[in-house]
């Protein structure tokens, strides 16, 4: 091009240039997730579940040689779009493709292996006899319809023994992103390093893989609805009583219904100077360490939200009462599992503030 030329003023070259860029994109897709920071993006977006070095936590590990000889680069990019739909593994549908893109990268570069590639032709199989070898040899794990493990897969809500919970079969999250030959690959490899073995060492050949595949496709898990009115942050009332008097009967209230009184503090206790918090703000400190410790085998995280807590402040016209409404944790967990518990622990939060403002 000749010195000084502008090709905004020479259309043909422009089109030229423009068609040598777009076959460079083509030849090389992965120029452009190399183009994104994808070790900053694991570490940001996935890095508290799955570990720093993907050795796992509350999430499966992913630096696992034979999960990543068998998992291909679109089941990682399903999984990262789409999630696991009420088990803990969140969907992320505002990262754009090249920052996806840049994630799977990064994970494929913790193995020396080329991603595999599949088929997307469908397995062929006997389903009912797929059902009868699952519940012989994987419903022990997987549940016996493929449910999955309870809890997160920390060490806390598993056996010691176990690296990880056993993954939900039926999710649609994991259905939507695991191909057939994915799932047959599994079956055959196995997992070192996890309870998961290749089916050959259970006596099973290559045809029952098939049979166990198309048994698995048949697998519908149906995500819980939670009801919008159900998310409301807080629960709040207004006492009828003075401040002292209030906390004095919220105290009465969380010992008759056997939780124990950890501590009372100015809400602004480690925020102002010493001797200059705000007197009108309290907080409530208590526990049940029953229910502690079972909401805790749910999913550890439940421990960011613990002890229990309930907020008094003397807005001048009034007492006015408030906790967090345990019922959003399952939904901020993606943890089904905690629906229970946490029903639960809004009831008890909820009669506690009632009985001790009316």
């Amino acid at each position: 091009m000749a010195p000084g030329a502008n090709i905004h003023n020479n259309p043909p070259m422009m089109k030229r240039i423009l068609t040598k860029l777009a076959l460079v994109a083509m030849l090389f897709p992965t120029l452009a997730a190399a183009a994104v920071d994808g070790e900053r993006l694991y570490q940001q977006k996935c890095s508290v579940c799955h570990g720093v070095d993907g050795g796992g936590g509350v999430g499966i590990p992913l630096h696992l040689p034979d999960f990543l000889a068998v998992a291909d680069d679109a089941y990682f990019r399903n999984t990262i779009r789409k999630g696991r739909p009420g088990r803990v593994m969140p969907a992320f549908p505002d990262l754009s493709d090249s920052e996806v893109d840049a994630i799977v990268a990064y994970i494929r570069s913790w193995s020396k292996q080329p991603a595999p590639r599949y088929s997307a032709r469908a397995i062929q199989g006997d389903a009912a006899r797929g059902g009868q070898l699952f519940a012989s040899h994987c419903a022990g794990c997987h549940g016996d319809h493929g449910q999955g493990g309870v809890g997160t897969g920390v060490t806390f809500s598993r056996p010691r023994e176990a690296p990880i919970e056993a993954p939900a079969l039926g999710n649609p999250g994991f259905q939507e992103s695991v191909s057939d030959a994915m799932l047959k690959a599994t079956l055959l490899r196995g997992r070192k390093g996890t309870p998961m073995p290749p089916i050959a060492s259970l006596g099973l050949e290559p045809k029952d893989a098939d049979d166990l595949v198309a048994y698995l496709r048949t697998l519908k898990t149906k995500p819980r609805h939670v009801e919008a009115a159900e998310l409301e942050p807080i629960i709040q009332f207004e006492s009828s009583y003075d401040l002292q008097q209030t906390l004095e009967n919220l105290k009465q209230a969380v010992i008759g219904r056997n939780f124990r009184i950890i501590r009372v503090q100015y809400l602004e206790e480690g925020l102002a100077e010493p001797g200059k918090e705000d007197h009108r703000k309290v907080m409530l400190y208590f526990c049940n360490f029953a229910f502690l410790n079972d909401a805790l085998a749910i999913d550890p995280r439940v421990g960011l939200f613990l002890p229990c807590r309930v907020t008094l402040i003397d807005t001048g016209k009034g007492v006015r009462v408030m906790s967090i409404n345990p019922k959003n944790l399952s939904r901020l967990f993606n943890n089904e599992e905690l629906d229970e518990a946490c029903q639960r622990m809004h009831d008890l939060y909820q009669e506690i503030i009632e009985e001790a403002t009316l």
